[in-house]
């Protein structure tokens, strides 16, 4: 229970720095240090809290002087991330990164809250329940990358 209380600490700390910036550069080491953890662990931070589909680009370059860069992304800016958010799953989708894409699109206001609710609801596991997880996982990975595809298409047409 300590490491995801010490995990929360650092996403918030993270979340702190960017809300003052769009994009922030930070050393896994020197974060590490701060909280008095191993480098693994900012990893570990870094690859479950700030993915594409919760609205954040990261990019890494190893060795002495490497560092991670964290950037938020504007969907409504960048009709590019719509496709980067296609790429980042394959045939088979959980029903978290599902609504990690889904309250990316509606905070980015490419859906109303009504629209993420109910295609929340949509890609549900009560919803899809067919008696077999890879199937539904399956199901769910088509119907976002329809939603996805259709809402490239629109801001495309802008």
């Amino acid at each position: 229970m300590a490491e995801k209380n010490m995990s929360d600490d650092i996403e918030a700390y993270l979340k702190q720095i960017l809300a003052s910036n769009q994009q922030i550069e930070i050393r896994r080491t020197e974060i590490a240090e701060r909280f008095n953890v191993v480098p693994s662990q900012i990893n570990y931070v870094i690859k479950t809290r700030f993915t594409i589909q919760k609205g954040y680009l990261v990019e890494s370059k190893r060795g002495g002087g490497g560092y991670i860069r964290i950037g938020r992304f504007s969907v409504r800016q960048d009709v590019l991330v719509l496709e980067q958010m296609l790429n980042c799953f394959d045939v088979t989708l959980t029903e978290r990164m599902a609504n990690d894409i889904l309250e990316t699109l509606y905070r980015e206001k490419l859906l109303s809250q009504r629209e993420a609710v109910l295609l929340s609801a949509m890609v549900a596991r009560e919803s899809l329940m067919l008696g077999n997880l890879t199937i539904e996982n399956q199901l769910r990975s088509q119907i976002m990358r329809q939603l996805l595809h259709r809402l490239r298409l629109e801001h495309e047409g802008e």
